[in-house]
């Protein structure tokens, strides 16, 4: 990502060293160019190079994606840009399903509200802000026009990914009730897993906002790696011309995290148990 750095520069309107952030009016709005890669496995050992190429380039809508964060002093939404299928023209509709929904969070009161549509039906999922415990260093450099700090945290990666579902998480929370379930001796708790998160932020825009789950340091944050992962700020508009109404959401049914979880594991193991059901002929 150094490369993609120095070539996209910053776009800042209004000052860059100390911004008025006690106007009533003050707003910023964030563009995040963000780039996963993927691990093809044993599987992708089998395939040419021409088929590599093929298998990417079919997932390029869900490796390489842009979002925007509006924010003011206290709140920030947080949505992913439409982005057409590579090969087909056609938005990713299945990826949808187990992709982030539009994202608000209130720093002052320590709410976050998440629009999820899952095959079909709306949930507003309504919970606390992901609790994180940043380290903060002393490492520096630019971005765009703005000095950044280097800040790492370790966070459960089921935390940083509460929306997705995985057939192996649901295989451990299968086997995890069986054994609680069971007359057993109880094993010992199984390892939970974390991710290594580091972050750069501005204290040149004091406020504690950033993308996706990511949020809590003196200032804004303009690239954050985890995992697979980086998102990296490359416009950032200070009070735009065109404001835009920062709501909470509303609509859906209103959930937590843990009961969204549920949700979909449930539906998947339907979906598996019926699968299973047609091939056996019952």
């Amino acid at each position: 990502m150094n490369a993609l750095v120095k070539s996209i520069g910053i776009l800042a309107f209004g000052a860059l060293v100390s911004l008025n952030l006690n106007a009533q009016d003050f707003q910023g709005q964030a563009t995040y160019i963000s780039k996963s890669t993927m691990d093809l496995g044993r599987w992708g050992a089998r395939l040419s190079e021409a088929q590599k190429k093929q298998v990417m380039a079919r997932m390029k809508n869900r490796l390489e994606k842009t979002y925007t964060l509006t924010f003011n002093k206290e709140e920030s939404i947080f949505k992913e840009n439409d982005m057409l299928d590579a090969m087909s023209g056609a938005t990713d509709s299945w990826g949808k399903n187990f992709a982030a929904g539009e994202q608000y969070k209130n720093v002052k009161t320590n709410i976050q509200l998440q629009d999820q549509e899952f095959y079909g039906k709306q949930f507003l999922v309504k919970d606390k802000l992901q609790p994180i415990e940043w380290k903060m260093g002393t490492e520096s450099k630019q971005i765009g026009n703005y000095m950044c700090f280097k800040a790492t945290a370790s966070i459960p990666t089921d935390e940083l990914t509460w929306y997705n579902f995985s057939w192996d998480k649901l295989r451990r929370s299968e086997a995890a009730k069986q054994n609680a379930d069971g007359d057993t001796e109880a094993t010992e708790e199984p390892e939970v897993a974390m991710t290594e998160v580091e972050a750069w932020y501005s204290p040149q825009i004091p406020v504690s906002h950033g993308p996706s789950e990511y949020w809590g340091l003196p200032g804004l944050i303009l690239e954050v790696s985890a995992g697979n992962t980086t998102m990296l700020c490359s416009k950032l508009v200070i009070n735009p011309q065109d404001k835009v109404d920062i709501e909470a959401p509303d609509k859906g049914k209103e959930v937590n995290k843990t009961e969204y979880q549920d949700i979909i594991s449930n539906k998947m193991k339907e979906f598996r148990d019926n699968r299973g059901r047609r091939r056996s002929g019952r």
